[in-house]
């Protein structure tokens, strides 16, 4: 069976963003139904997505990454602004809004702020989920920046979600890249291979295979074994099918993949699927997300104890505020 266009565009057209819509997938607490009334910012999933909670278990691991709660609201820990301090916005440096750096030679080129799923600790919330922070997010400024900075060897395009772009769209943000001879690497961060595994289609296949003379990457975004269903497996084999290395972004979440079972689990059920495992995020101090942090030492127990010595595979973990 091949995935259709009509099938993905279905699932964002019918995407899960009203409370009435949530009740057909859950049964929600007074609590919940509460705070869903009181969130002023951007929320929802797929109905695919959705469809993965326990309808009647608030703190089901799916469940806690979709729907807003209350503790969004308590921002004790949270940096304001942080988005602008976390991509070196407030610099000397003149960069298009599509372009964000960390790195020498690396950049991040954010082409949309559309999501499949917004997740509720997302780094990036003053633009995606509060539409706090206003960025342009003009491609072929972008485009024009990369060629300019003879420096630039590696391209994350992300944003949002680039993958809700249409193959047309991507087919022109590959090819203006790979155009550009300096850059050696090009990778997408995408959480459509979890949240919206029907866009692997044939045509996002052509898009993206071949022998490129920068070879693509995708790193998706999985943070619980829940999260892992044939439709995922199956998109996975496709990408590979089409020459393109599939890698896994997590972010170690209190209460939802911070105990030594479940990380063990999600990451043997990664490595089943074919996704390598490639980073592990602490969760950033954007605000809003203090109820999803962990101390910094939880990373490195979870991986001595979860994973060295027991499964194959090399993780990485980003150390972000050492």
């Amino acid at each position: 069976m091949k995935w259709t266009d009509d099938e993905w565009k279905w699932q964002l057209k019918n995407r899960v963003n009203s409370l009435e819509r949530l009740r057909e997938f859950a049964n929600l607490t007074p609590e919940e139904e509460e705070a869903v009334k009181s969130t002023k910012g951007t929320w929802g999933a797929t109905p695919y997505y959705a469809s993965l909670m326990d309808r009647d278990d608030p703190s089901c691991p799916v469940r806690r990454q979709l729907v807003p709660t209350k503790a969004e609201q308590l921002r004790q820990h949270g940096i304001e602004n942080y988005l602008i301090h976390k991509e070196n916005r407030a610099t000397d440096e003149k960069r298009p809004d599509s372009i964000a750096r960390q790195y020498h030679d690396r950049i991040a080129f954010t082409v949309t702020q559309v999501c499949t799923i917004y997740c509720r600790f997302c780094f990036r919330r003053e633009l995606v989920l509060d539409d706090k922070t206003a960025l342009d997010m003009n491609v072929d400024e972008g485009l024009r920046w990369i060629r300019e900075h003879k420096e630039i060897r590696d391209v994350l395009v992300t944003g949002g979600d680039p993958f809700h772009l249409s193959d047309e769209k991507l087919e022109y943000i590959i090819s203006k890249v790979q155009e550009i001879p300096h850059v050696g690497t090009m990778r997408f961060g995408t959480r459509s291979v979890i949240a919206l595994p029907h866009r692997i289609t044939p045509g996002l296949k052509k898009v993206l295979s071949g022998n490129r003379r920068a070879p693509i990457w995708i790193n998706t975004h999985c943070n619980h074994p829940k999260e892992i269903t044939e439709h995922t497996k199956k998109a996975v084999y496709e990408l590979l099918s089409c020459g393109v290395n599939v890698g896994n972004q997590a972010v170690l979440l209190k209460g939802i993949n911070d105990d030594i079972e479940t990380f063990q689990e999600l990451h043997i059920k990664l490595l089943r699927t074919r996704i390598r495992p490639y980073y592990l995020f602490y969760c950033e101090p954007v605000p809003g997300s203090d109820h999803f942090r962990t101390d910094l030492l939880k990373g490195r127990e979870l991986i001595e104890k979860g994973l060295r010595g027991l499964t194959s595979g090399q993780i990485w973990i980003n150390w972000l505020f050492l």
